[in-house]
């Protein structure tokens, strides 16, 4: 069993336009948006970064604007869900607040023994807010949210599986643990973890496979401290019978790729060396960064993509 996973890293998502996936991060949730750069194999698509100041493994949701893309199809083999972290005695505030912004998809619940409220992106992506108790980490409040009631990072994601059988196993091998199972789901954690530790697969063995577009979650990352731990669960996932990608330099992380029993992409990164790599952490977001293969491009990159507001 690995011992390296410190918990999630990052959620990347697909959209199908950049202005409104932005304001809905930065206005509607509230996040910094931590890097503004470009999509490393389609470089005429941005690719975004919310999270906290500082871009904290376990606080970041990266997208995708794909412009004009259709939006998926619900099914198995995606992560249907990515739970954030909020205050205790802050769901009457985001029940108001979404309400009052449009938001679609509004769902109040108890999950766990845990307050959750359900809601929609832009492109009908799933998403809740669960109440945690003296969650240690720092929000961004310049957001225009106060710290009582701004988001943390995340909770958790819910994986839609047809069997969860061989997708548990791997992530127990990853160094997570059986925490609970109820109505369906079963919920894993990983110890001593990054405040991000916590894994649901939801098996739901009569629903088709799920057909990615805008709204689809592309791939879920889990954080590991550095390269050299990298290295170690990378052999392990291959000893097993895994295929792993080559360790691909994702600028503000390192990275690999493989595809889960359930279809479901994972990918390992490290966190460092961070997005502050390239930009002072007060200025995080702000300038259009590219990767060096494509910094030959960016006057025409400036002038194709879209205006971003802040």
């Amino acid at each position: 069993m690995l011992d390296q996973i410190r918990g999630l890293h990052h959620v990347t998502s697909m959209a199908d336009d950049a202005r409104t996936n932005n304001h809905f991060f930065t206005n509607t949730l509230g996040l910094r948006r931590v890097k503004k750069t470009v999509n490393f194999d389609s470089p005429d698509v941005y690719h975004l970064y919310y999270g906290d100041r500082a871009g904290t493994p376990g606080t970041v949701m990266t997208y995708f604007p794909f412009p004009q893309m259709p939006r998926g199809r619900a099914g198995t083999g995606e992560v249907g869900t990515t739970v954030f972290s909020v205050p205790k005695e802050s769901f009457g505030f985001w029940q108001e607040r979404l309400t009052q912004l449009g938001v679609t998809g509004l769902k109040a619940e108890e999950a766990f023994g845990e307050r959750r409220l359900n809601f929609a992106g832009p492109d009908g992506d799933g998403f809740a807010l669960v109440e945690v108790e003296n969650d240690p980490r720092t929000p961004w409040t310049e957001g225009g949210i106060a710290e009582d009631h701004a988001i943390r990072g995340f909770h958790s994601v819910s994986m839609r599986l047809r069997d969860e059988g061989a997708t548990a196993e791997l992530l127990k091998f990853m160094g997570y643990e059986e925490l609970d199972r109820k109505d369906g789901v079963t919920r894993l954690i990983v110890p001593g973890g990054n405040g991000a530790t916590l894994v649901d697969l939801e098996t739901l063995p009569n629903i088709n496979r799920a057909a990615q577009g805008a709204g689809s979650v592309h791939h879920v990352a889990f954080a590991v401290d550095n390269r050299e731990k990298q290295l170690e669960v990378r052999k392990a996932l291959m000893d097993t019978g895994y295929h792993v990608t080559p360790v691909i330099d994702r600028d503000y992380f390192w990275a690999i790729y493989f595809r889960t029993p359930g279809g479901v992409l994972f990918e390992i990164a490290t966190n460092e060396p961070g997005f502050d790599r390239d930009e002072e952490i007060d200025h995080l977001g702000e300038a259009l960064k590219l990767p060096q293969q494509h910094k030959h491009l960016r006057a025409i990159l400036e002038s194709h993509l879209q205006k971003l507001d802040g």
